[in-house]
């Protein structure tokens, strides 16, 4: 039986409010809200949560005995299949928390581990799940208890498997090398393919932004890539690229990257890093946000974070805020970027000057001219027809006159023939 076939797993959200607001993550609510998201995309329905306030961590139990005891009822009461932690528990919290609950329990980064698993499509993107899998969860073997020792479908079960993690260390760590020397090889095969395009001059523009925030929709519009898109966090994966021309014939290569989100694990950014790398690499980068949402600002906060901690920096950034069919006014942010757009990607509302907007922020601009070429230079002319836009041509008494969109380097070339 497949797994979405199966009863939806019953879980219960916990989290511990520690009176702060970080100016990162958000409050706690926010943060356990997403949580919930992230259940219903892995194929849990959540019938609960459980908040503790406390100041600091408990470093044994994470929230307190008393408010286990506490959580023991409601999973009793409300007939609970597991507990999902919003934030990441050491080895320690994990096996004492398995052990007193009896039941399965999950943190926030094998939730997301979990739905990443569920989602890769491609080889390489199945290799670096199960990298980050593995290394996660090889310190907290013993914390995962007898519900998550057993084999079988579920949130939480998906990937390298139970079974080869209940296997002895050393096979596990050996698993772990040979996956970092696949995924070498591969990043050296990208950055081969990388160094092509730079070689042929081809541009690059990496969609980036929080999950859900719209960019395999983009994607969609701009180039009919038919990339699968859902209204759930991480629905595609996989990175994929898709070429567009632009009026002045200069081709584009757009990137789709991984989504963003609060907390996403270290090891999953580690090794989705030549994935990530997509973006420290392009020319310029496409923010997508979700302007609908209420987080919108935070969210802006998490990507602008993360694409620092890559080395994504000191590069052109389109802001497009998407969804804006959903709004009355276009919102206010402080977000830096050398243009905003607002557009609709579902509704293909301002594409055209989203578009105008990628043209005006890419290297290697045109300009309209208009240019005789004299017939002694006809092989300029030939070069004109391959690497510029010719908009017309005609034959003149002292040469070919041509009006054309060019690049600096070849305005400078023809400066003398420019009419």
């Amino acid at each position: 039986m497949e797994y979405n076939e199966q009863k939806q797993e019953r879980v219960i959200l916990a989290g511990v409010h520690r009176g702060m607001r970080d100016a990162l993550w958000d409050t706690t609510e926010e943060s356990i809200h997403e949580l919930g998201e992230l259940v219903k995309t892995a194929g849990g329905i959540v019938v609960g949560e459980m908040i503790q306030n406390k100041a600091d961590l408990e470093s044994a139990t994470y929230m307190g005995e008393g408010k286990l005891d506490e959580l023991k009822i409601a999973i009793e009461t409300l007939n609970a299949d597991m507990v999902v932690f919003d934030d990441e528990l050491s080895p320690v919290q994990m096996r004492n928390i398995s052990d007193f609950l009896e039941i399965k329990v999950l943190d926030r980064s094998m939730l997301i581990l979990d739905i990443f698993a569920m989602r890769a499509k491609s080889g390489e993107g199945k290799l670096q799940v199960e990298l980050a899998q593995l290394k996660y969860r090889l310190p907290r073997l013993r914390g995962f208890g007898v519900e998550m020792s057993r084999t079988g479908a579920g949130i939480g079960t998906r990937g390298p498997g139970e079974t080869r993690l209940e296997s002895d260390r050393r096979h596990i760590r050996r698993r772990i090398s040979a996956l970092e020397e696949e995924i070498k090889e591969l990043k050296k095969h990208r950055g081969l393919i990388r160094d092509r395009r730079k070689k042929d001059g081809v541009i690059t523009a990496a969609l980036v932004g929080y999950t859900n925030a719209g960019k395999s929709t983009l994607l969609n519009t701009l180039t009919d890539a038919q990339v699968f898109a859902e209204d759930k966090l991480f629905a595609t994966l996989d990175p994929t690229s898709r070429a567009i021309t632009l009026d002045d014939n200069r081709k584009i290569l757009l990137v789709d990257t991984v989504g963003f989100i609060r907390k996403l694990p270290h090891h999953l950014i580690e090794a989705f890093k030549s994935t990530l790398e997509e973006s420290v690499v392009a020319d310029v980068l496409l923010h997508v946000i979700d302007a609908s949402g209420e987080e919108m600002d935070n969210q802006i906060t998490v990507v602008e974070q993360v694409l620092s901690d890559i080395g994504a920096v000191g590069k052109p950034v389109v802001a497009v805020f998407n969804k804006c069919d959903r709004l009355e006014d276009y919102p206010i942010t402080n977000l830096k970027s050398d243009k905003c757009v607002y557009i609709s990607a579902k509704h293909r509302t301002n594409i055209d000057k989203l578009i105008e907007a990628i043209a005006d922020t890419a290297p290697g601009k045109k300009q309209k001219v208009k240019a005789c070429i004299p017939y002694s230079a006809g092989s300029l002319v030939n070069e004109l027809h391959e690497n510029q836009k010719v908009i017309s041509e005609e034959y003149g008494e002292n040469g070919t006159v041509m009006e054309l969109m060019v690049d600096a380097q070849m305005y400078d070339k023809i400066r003398e023939y420019i009419l």
